[in-house]
């Protein structure tokens, strides 16, 4: 049948990782709806989704589950989605003329994969080299944390976070590196509980191979207390 055609299509656009753009697909109605709107309608959906499953949602410990889970879509792990959770960046004079890249390493990143609405849980490496104007470093993982928090493909996610810091920092020089397990490939279809996916996206003066190098060998220090 034609539906169930595309539908096999579907999945395996998602199979192959297919992005469409940089910046996240969001439709111009997004924010006609209030969270509180949100929750309401995403709960009725999820207790029609465990009600098909055959799940008996009178059960004490079943009985909540829609509605903490609408919640969480909301106001957890996709409230990158909401532009009013953006965080500020405020920047500062780089009074003491620190020249040389600055490296935030580790940063926790906990995010979803959009093709199958499953954990991609990693590690996010960003640098900068400034110009002029230096951001505090936990503005650094809250701009991670903001766009990890959204359906994402882990290049999108990579190239947000540079852009992101080239805009605040007004600077090209900036670069990330991303290391991330993609439970889609752990928990399911192949199960390879072994591999994970690394992205890259380096801009301006990280494009030089001695730069970029010295950025790379700064992650792979020992720095474990």
């Amino acid at each position: 049948m034609k539906v169930e055609n595309n539908y096999n299509e579907i999945d395996a656009f998602g199979d192959d990782h297919i992005s469409s753009s940089s910046d996240t697909p969001m439709r111009k109605d997004a924010f006609k709806l209030s969270s509180s709107e949100k929750v309401e309608i995403i709960r009725d959906d999820v207790r029609h989704i465990m009600e098909t499953l055959g799940l008996d949602l009178t059960d004490d410990s079943l009985k909540g589950t829609p509605n903490r889970v609408a919640k969480m879509f909301v106001n957890e792990i996709f409230g990158g989605l909401n532009p009013d959770k953006k965080p500020s960046a405020s920047t500062f004079d780089n009074k003491y003329k620190y020249g040389e890249m600055l490296v935030e390493k580790n940063i926790t990143v906990y995010s979803t994969c959009e093709h199958h609405l499953l954990p991609i849980v990693g590690r996010a490496h960003v640098a900068y080299i400034s110009n002029g104007t230096v951001v505090g470093l936990s503005k650094m993982n809250r701009i991670v944390d903001y766009f990890a928090k959204r359906p994402q493909v882990q290049e999108r996610l990579t190239i947000q976070i540079v852009k992101e810091l080239q805009e605040v920092l007004n600077t090209e020089d900036v670069a990330c590196v991303i290391d991330a397990k993609h439970l889609c490939v752990n928990s399911r279809g192949i199960r390879d509980i072994e591999s994970s996916t690394v992205t890259s996206e380096f801009g301006g003066k990280f494009k030089d191979k001695e730069t970029k190098r010295e950025f790379l060998d700064y992650i792979n220090l020992d720095t474990q207390f």
